[in-house]
């Protein structure tokens, strides 16, 4: 066939077209149009099976041991935290200033405003400062990895006075000096490294107590854990 045969002239050839050669000619019925299938009707994608999402799971990626750079009968390091005053001027206080020649009690929690801090083991302390006071404890102070314009804000949410006081270690410095670093970085929720829970009974400076949490547990750490070792 002429090798000027063009596009057109395939849509619209007759059912006789043919391509000939010297020995064999083979029907063009490649070239006829045919009505199209409804076999290839589109149907919508199915979600059928991502409609069911697992919850977020806020526990840390791997299992490891509980454990602290301090323990028991270690002298506390020396390190600076902050509050806000009632004029909301930045104070500072220092570890020693807080129990050098006295009985405190330290205790630390994931962040202000979380559920468990907010609702449990700040207000236990509040609840049962009289009771620790009694019992010859001078200071008892909540220690959080936030700034201390949060731990006011905080502060007056607890609607809480002098019983314990809110102290900010807002760059993590006490926490990394004792070892007790939460590293929430792969969360969704913004916390970063922040300190684990736990709570201290120092006698001048010297660790006496030392309740130490998996993460953000909360099952020894509480104010009553301290009474029952007075």
């Amino acid at each position: 066939m002429a090798a000027s045969l063009t596009i057109s002239r395939l849509l619209t050839a007759p059912r006789s077209l043919s391509l000939s050669s010297t020995t064999t000619t083979t029907k063009a019925s490649l070239f006829s149009p045919k009505p199209f299938s409804s076999k290839f009707s589109y149907s919508p994608l199915s979600l059928k099976h991502h409609t069911h999402l697992k919850p977020l799971n806020f526990s840390t990626t791997a299992a490891k041991p509980i454990s602290a750079t301090i323990s028991v009968g270690d002298k506390l390091p020396e390190s600076t935290l902050s509050y806000l005053d009632a004029a909301g001027d930045v104070q500072t206080v220092t570890v020693s200033e807080l129990t050098k020649s006295k009985k405190a009690v330290l205790f630390a929690v994931p962040g202000a405003f979380t559920p468990t801090c907010s609702q449990k083991h700040v207000p236990g302390f509040v609840e049962k400062s009289a009771e620790l006071k009694a019992k010859g404890v001078d200071t008892i102070a909540c220690i959080s990895v936030n700034d201390a314009f949060v731990m006011k804000a905080w502060k007056e949410s607890l609607k809480i006075e002098d019983e314990v006081l809110l102290l900010s270690d807002g760059n993590g410095d006490f926490t990394r000096a004792i070892g007790v670093e939460l590293d929430l970085s792969d969360k969704p929720v913004g916390l970063g490294v922040r300190s684990r829970r736990y709570s201290i009974l120092a006698e001048d400076g010297v660790v006496k107590v030392l309740n130490l949490e998996e993460g953000g547990a909360f099952t020894s750490s509480g104010a009553d854990d301290i009474l029952k070792v007075l």
